[in-house]
């Protein structure tokens, strides 16, 4: 088998790399019939001549492998007929701006798989960036804090070497006793819950958070249980209300007067309630100030995530009065807002590590052996020209395709 690493071809340009040159190179060791080739590019974080020196080869054209790697969405004129291809494709949601990238898969008759979608037979994710995110965004929450009020001032993420000198550069917040709320239980709320425990934020008990009359730096963990409640039963269920969302309304109202700052760190679903409205936000008591939306929903379950950032210019203020942007910092009554949508980005050698430590582990046998659970098929969202079993749903999504073709 001979797979190809691609270069990333995204705007803005994405550092990361599915592997990295010592995991191509146990790669190798480990399959002796595999061969992989690098396509050259300028951007990783991981030069051509990193992976030289691992033995991996590195080429201009690498056209010629039958398995091709990369991180973010292939751009539409790069993909080649009737190869397969493993990144994330950001189609399965129906998301407007690749329906174009889905209609020439099913064009040019390529195998796409979806990193997103390997899952064990619980379908439980076998692997993702989201921990990182997670790092990044609380973080990121943290700088944004300390530039409003000028507090203290933090390098910004991405001009940190690794995690270390992020870890390292954090010793310099110094917060006033605000009142942090987290939602999510995942592994991106992992990330943030990590650089809590770094700072060694108090944690308290959703009744300690409502209710607490102590003056110190806390947070809270908000579990999707704590903040929707279903319209009848009087217990949460969570696999009940991640198949019914619909059935759900919002609980979130009641943490708006006690926080500070946001971070929220949730999976949302689109039938979902929101955490909070517009109206909401323009209540007297309403006191959030800063709110990292890692999970960058426009138009979601947060009504002041209004477009994505970029990494070099992370954050902007939201006025809930005219809804409307305004410069970040600009009055005392807006809401500043960081929403970053590629945060791993920012640290990308070590998010690449272990992404491609978890492909390495988990997946890349079922490629180049046999896919003995059916983890690839699961992952699979189009073969042979036809969207499979599972992603038929996408059928009108990808159907305009056919109309082009006279």
């Amino acid at each position: 088998m001979k797979l190809g690493i691609l270069k990333e071809g995204k705007i803005p340009p994405d550092k990361r790399v599915p592997l990295t040159p010592q995991q191509c190179k146990t790669l190798l060791n480990l399959y002796p019939k595999l061969s992989i080739e690098v396509e050259s590019s300028q951007i990783r974080c991981f030069t051509d001549d990193d992976y030289r020196r691992q033995g991996v080869t590195v080429k201009e054209d690498i056209s010629s492998c039958d398995f091709f790697m990369g991180v973010k969405e292939v751009p539409v004129e790069n993909l080649i007929k009737e190869k397969s291809y493993l990144f994330f494709s950001h189609t399965i949601k129906k998301q407007e701006h690749n329906r174009k990238l889905l209609q020439t898969v099913l064009d040019k008759h390529i195998r796409l798989i979806d990193y997103e979608l390997l899952t064990d037979k619980k379908g439980m994710r076998l692997l993702g960036f989201g921990k990182y995110a997670g790092l990044v965004g609380a973080y990121n929450a943290l700088l944004t804090y300390g530039n409003r009020y000028g507090f203290y001032h933090l390098k910004p993420a991405h001009q940190c070497t690794d995690k270390v000198e992020l870890l390292k550069e954090l010793k310099k917040v110094q917060l006033p006793p605000i009142k942090i709320a987290i939602t999510g239980s995942g592994r991106v709320a992992g990330g943030v819950i990590e650089i809590m425990e770094e700072l060694g934020v108090r944690r308290l008990s959703v009744e300690e958070y409502l209710n607490n009359q102590y003056n110190e730096l806390c947070y809270v963990q908000l579990y999707p249980g704590e903040y929707n409640l279903h319209k009848g039963m009087a217990d949460f269920d969570l696999f009940h209300f991640f198949r019914h969302p619909k059935e759900y309304k919002g609980n979130f109202k009641r943490f708006c007067k006690h926080t500070d700052m946001l971070i929220s760190a949730a999976y949302w679903d689109p039938q979902a309630p929101v955490l909070f409205t517009m109206n909401d936000m323009r209540e007297d008591d309403f006191k959030i100030r800063v709110i990292a939306d890692i999970t960058c929903d426009i138009g979601g379950s947060i009504p002041s995530t209004i477009r994505a950032c970029r990494i070099g210019d992370p954050y902007y203020d939201f006025n809930p009065f005219t809804m409307n942007e305004e410069p970040a910092f600009s009055s005392e009554s807006n809401v500043t807002m960081m929403t970053i949508d590629n945060l791993p980005n920012e640290l990308p050698k070590d998010a690449s590590r272990e992404f491609g430590s978890h492909l390495l582990n988990r997946i890349m046998d079922f490629i180049i052996k046999a896919d003995r659970e059916g983890v690839i098929e699961r992952a699979t969202i189009a073969e042979d020209g036809e969207l499979t079993e599972r992603f038929k749903y996408l059928e009108d999504f990808a159907s305009s395709r056919k109309h082009h073709h006279t």
